[in-house]
């Protein structure tokens, strides 16, 4: 790839995600195209190449990765297939952005970051979209400037209108609770060290077998408590809301009321009906900056250390769902290559 030229990216999976995705390098962000896409279903990826010029479809990861034509990858497939994934772009030594989960577990996870710390310098970023989005980032910007003195808690609401079929108690966890993990992390400058979770009564509203809503407690090692809402049948949209409360005041954000309307004898506003809704501008800004970084020969964003500790506290609130009560975070040292 030529300075100038624009990075050729092979899409690992053509989901809802990876779709979505190979619409946005094509369509909406600058100095990418699609060279590549990947899945195991060879005649959607067949569809998708045919529709965009110049690119080829795989069902073999490995071997779009070898292919000339390719400098970058997004990793859009299930969870379980990452670290495949990611060991074949460390063979070639390419960039990856990869969607959460860097891989379900956190034993997987360490083998992704032994491996990347053998390649002797950084090469994935793993996509936690909410460090993009323009409402998380003046919280944190507001946090890191000190005006409000120390964070002492932080109150999150995570609503979703529905969840699929197959949804269950630990997705609660590792699909959709993980997310306030990393932003935790993240706005506060501080590991998770224990997860208690709490389940009121069910609500009727949720299919048989999951508990939901629950509330989920999180202590981090600078002192805090975090606690988060996660209700993913509610009904009416997608809400994500936070608050951090400070020593000198508090900031929220999510509330989402840029347009009220008047009407008939009512007021109100419109609420967003999934994720890619929500938080399109955060996918947006995420990826194009990852392929800014990228072709300066940076890597930026959230770390494969973030992916492992995300996996780690999402294990202890797994623990906790099953077991009850707190359950302390299991948490190497963080190696100097991620400081």
């Amino acid at each position: 790839m030529t300075q100038h030229a624009p990075l050729g990216i092979a899409v690992v999976g053509t989901g809802k995600m990876g779709a979505d995705h190979v619409r946005r390098i094509n369509d909406v962000i600058s100095g990418a195209r699609v060279t590549a896409v990947v899945d195991v279903d060879a005649e959607r990826v067949k569809a998708i190449a045919a529709g965009i010029e110049g690119c080829t479809a795989y069902t073999d990861p490995a071997a779009a990765m070898a292919a000339d034509d390719v400098d970058a990858v997004l990793i859009a497939s299930p969870g379980f297939a990452h670290e495949a994934a990611l060991l074949a772009a460390f063979t070639h030594d390419l960039p990856v952005l990869c969607e959460k989960p860097l891989t379900p577990d956190a034993a997987s996870a360490l083998r992704v970051l032994e491996a990347e710390q053998k390649l002797g310098h950084r090469r994935v970023q793993v996509g936690f979209m909410r460090r993009y989005d323009a409402e998380y980032l003046k919280l944190k910007a507001l946090l890191d400037s000190g005006e409000l003195g120390r964070p002492l808690m932080v109150h999150n609401r995570h609503r979703n209108a529905s969840v699929p079929p197959g949804y269950m108690n630990a997705n609660l966890i590792n699909d959709s609770v993980v997310h306030e993990m990393d932003v935790t992390r993240w706005l506060l400058g501080q590991e998770i060290t224990a997860v208690t979770v709490l389940r009121p009564r069910p609500s009727s509203n949720a299919p048989e077998g999951l508990d939901d809503p629950q509330f989920v407690v999180f202590e981090t090692d600078g002192g805090a408590i975090v606690d988060v809402e996660i209700n993913v049948n509610c009904g009416f949209g997608y809400q994500v809301q936070a608050e951090a409360v400070c020593e000198r005041g508090s900031a929220r954000i999510g509330e989402a009321h840029d347009l009220l309307v008047n009407t008939a004898g009512r007021w109100g506003g419109s609420i967003a009906q999934d994720f890619v809704e929500r938080f399109v501008d955060a996918y947006d800004r995420e990826v194009q900056a990852w392929v800014d970084a990228t072709r300066r020969g940076e890597v930026t964003g959230p770390s494969a250390w973030d992916g492992y500790a995300a996996a780690a506290v999402c294990e202890a609130g797994v623990r906790s769902q099953n077991e009850g009560g707190r359950v302390e975070v299991e948490l190497i040292e963080r190696p100097a290559f991620y400081r």
